[in-house]
């Protein structure tokens, strides 16, 4: 595979600096994994004060290098208000009695919902953009998305059939930021064949009837876990058995960032395995 050409420009975005406004919220507060890395990416120096510690985790968070120099939150009322925010960003499912006691004690909370689609990663660079005055950084990141996701999206129509499977036995069909991953990277998703929206539970037996040409499966976590078991059953070892196969690495398909293209870029890598082997 190729070096990538994804994380060279968002790393240097990241490190530089941002044109300063005098109303822009100058103590920015994020407590959730999602938020912590836009805010990262768009803030201007020594806006953003605090990230919650999954930003650190190298698994879950494509900006652990960058989150490790930044103070960590709980996601706790009392230890964010005590930061005195000007500003706290957080995801739709954060903890509400922390956005409840925070918006009672007269603290901006801003909410932002999971990305579902890649449709979602410009607005999303856009809308943090606007809340910290750093616009035209934000326009940035989001002509290069989408200047990037053009060149790597796929308009083959010979698109191999994938799977994703992951702990429980779950899928990801077209209406979720996974399955749109997928499709940007030429498969087809045998997911959304079988009706899958967004996320569901594929039952062995539908997955081996479906005999995708790939399957796509969850990058299992240190230490045995039940959930992840299914991964190693017999059918999917026999489904993986002389094929190309492929994992889902969590930091760059879990939240609505720039980092999206770089999963996109490894499975457009896998594609090219899978057609070289048929």
């Amino acid at each position: 595979m190729r070096p990538s050409r994804i994380i060279p420009w968002l790393a240097a975005l990241a490190l530089a600096g941002a044109a300063a406004h005098a109303d822009i919220p100058k103590r920015v507060v994020s407590v959730n994994l999602c938020t912590d890395q836009l805010a990262m990416l768009v803030a201007g120096p020594g806006q953003l004060v605090s990230v919650t510690p999954l930003a650190a985790n190298p698994r879950t968070s494509a900006m652990a290098e960058e989150a490790a120099a930044i103070p960590v939150n709980h996601a706790r009322a009392e230890e964010v208000y005590l930061l005195k925010p000007d500003l706290v960003i957080a995801g739709r499912f954060t903890d509400r009695a922390t956005v409840d006691m925070l918006r009672r004690l007269g603290i901006r909370v801003e909410e932002f919902a999971p990305a579902y689609a890649l449709s979602d990663v410009p607005d999303r660079l856009t809308r943090i953009g606007a809340l910290l005055g750093q616009e035209a950084r934000a326009a940035e990141l989001v002509d290069r998305f989408n200047a990037q996701l053009a060149e790597l999206s796929s308009s083959t129509q010979d698109r191999p059939q994938a799977a994703l499977y992951y702990a429980n036995g779950y899928t990801s069909g077209d209406a979720s930021l996974a399955g749109q991953i997928l499709r940007a990277a030429g498969f087809d998703n045998v997911a959304t064949g079988m009706g899958y929206g967004a996320i569901g539970a594929l039952p062995l037996e539908l997955l081996a009837m479906a005999d995708p040409d790939v399957v796509v499966t969850g990058n299992p976590y240190p230490g045995a876990s039940r959930s992840e078991a299914i991964m190693d059953h017999p059918v999917v070892t026999a489904l993986k058995r002389g094929r190309v196969t492929g994992t889902v690495t969590d930091r760059n398909w879990v939240c609505g960032t720039p980092y999206v293209l770089q999963a996109v870029e490894d499975l457009v890598a896998l594609r090219r395995a899978v057609e070289a082997g048929q």
